[in-house]
């Protein structure tokens, strides 16, 4: 609805001989572009514990401590979840997971896995 509605504000504009002025916002942040930081949830968590194994495995490593301490979700064709995860004494791990659409499933799988990662690095 989102994209929908920024559309069809672009085209009013154009209507009146204005071109767009801003790119069309949505869920507090640009249309598929990253949202702010959100709290994490049971539900984030459990993401990232039912991919913890592929995680290990594209690092070459495993974690006894594996915590989600932020995340931003990005829609697309589905959706990304960007996840800052704690993994024990000060290394934390940057980590994208995407979800297809339900209609595809929901199928969840890691796009990326970044380690080596301070509490403070952008992500």
């Amino acid at each position: 609805q989102c994209g929908q509605k920024g559309q069809e504000q672009q085209q009013q504009q154009r209507r009146r001989g204005q071109g767009p002025q801003e790119p069309p916002i949505c869920g507090g942040g640009l249309v598929g572009g990253p949202s702010e930081l959100k709290p994490v949830t049971p539900e984030i968590q459990a993401i990232a514990d039912s991919l913890k194994s592929d995680v290990e495995k594209e690092l070459k490593k495993t974690f006894d401590v594996y915590v989600v301490v932020a995340y931003r979700a990005q829609v697309v064709a589905g959706t990304n979840y960007l996840l800052k995860i704690h993994c024990g004494n000060d290394e934390y791990l940057h980590v994208t997971v995407y979800e297809t659409l339900p209609h595809a499933g929901s199928v969840k799988s890691v796009t990326s896995a970044v380690g080596g990662k301070s509490v403070d690095d952008e992500f």
